[in-house]
């Protein structure tokens, strides 16, 4: 397991500043491996876990670090309801990825900056965009957190605000403005000219999973996410008590179904490529809960254009 240990932080360049904090990453990091090699062994789950980069932290350690941004569950109130475009889709069809319909920029690692929020919402502008102009460009998650009105930052904040922000101020390309994991001061409101097209937001209606596939059929959707179960998916379709603890905040860019049958929607996360399956979780879907897995349906809500 030594052994096994010294690969891993050679793998992800971990460094411990003494061996006294060495050794205790290590018995959490072993602890963890065993954790994950019985679960796999137990061959009776819908997904596999994964030896990956949160392989030396507790499941509360991970929770605090990498998904604390509050988000509590709200309704939707009735004239945001009324305003949801996308009511009653006929025709869906039984599957749907906006990666092949060049929709979506490759994943992104956020690092320790707890901004999930800017990643969500960066994501769908730039599916939207992607949608109505016929051109896929990454946009800058960092403008928003440098810039922004209300202050959010690293610490948490909401998806409609960064929404709010584009449409008062346009977004700069990420190439012009690209991410540095801190908040940093506004240096660059330069806009994008493809982003001037977001027009303003709408909210899914909550508690209803139809409606979210009648949203997602039509474009990406920021969504407010519970991600107990996260912490070492690899693949395979996620199913379990997941919990309505909305702190973290991803893209609903599709859905589908797996071999076994299972329904599934498939969400870009912003933890890198190396987490999940390059970087995407399969949430199963059509589940006994008006929540949703892991509350899906409680906070989702998609820009204008």
């Amino acid at each position: 397991m030594y052994v096994k240990h010294e690969k891993w932080m050679a793998q992800h360049g971990f460094n411990y500043k003494n061996e006294e904090v060495k050794e205790r990453r290590f018995k959490i990091f072993k602890e963890n491996v065993q954790h994950i090699e019985r679960f796999n062994l137990e061959g009776n789950h819908t997904y596999k876990l994964g030896i990956n980069k949160f392989a030396d932290l507790t499941h509360e350690e991970f929770l605090a670090k990498y998904a604390g941004n509050s988000m509590p569950p709200f309704k939707v109130s009735s004239s945001h309801q009324s305003s949801f475009a996308y009511k009653n889709v006929k025709d869906a069809p039984p599957s749907l990825d906006w990666r092949d319909h060049n929709a979506v920029t490759p994943v992104q690692n956020q690092g320790s900056c707890g901004c999930c929020w800017a990643f969500s919402a960066v994501a769908a502008i730039e599916g939207i965009v992607a949608i109505r102009s016929g051109k896929l460009v990454p946009l800058s998650e960092q403008h928003i957190l440098d810039c922004n009105y209300d202050s959010e930052d690293c610490m948490g904040g909401r998806m409609e605000h960064a929404f709010d922000f584009v449409i008062q101020n346009g977004l700069a390309s990420d190439t012009d403005y690209p991410y540095t994991a801190t908040k940093g001061a506004c240096t660059n409101n330069k806009p994008s000219s493809l982003s001037s097209v977001i027009s303003g937001f709408s909210f899914v209606p909550n508690y209803d999973e139809a409606a979210l596939l009648d949203a997602v059929v039509n474009q990406p959707i920021s969504v407010g996410i519970d991600p107990k179960l996260f912490q070492f998916y690899h693949s395979g379709v996620l199913t379990g008590e997941c919990g309505t603890d909305l702190t973290h905040a991803v893209t609903l860019v599709g859905y589908g179904q797996s071999e076994d049958g299972i329904e599934f929607w498939l969400l870009k996360n912003s933890w890198g490529a190396g987490w999940g399956e390059g970087g995407y979780v399969k949430l199963q879907r059509n589940v006994n809960a008006i929540e949703g897995m892991c509350g899906i349906t409680l906070y989702a809500t998609y820009p204008i254009a």
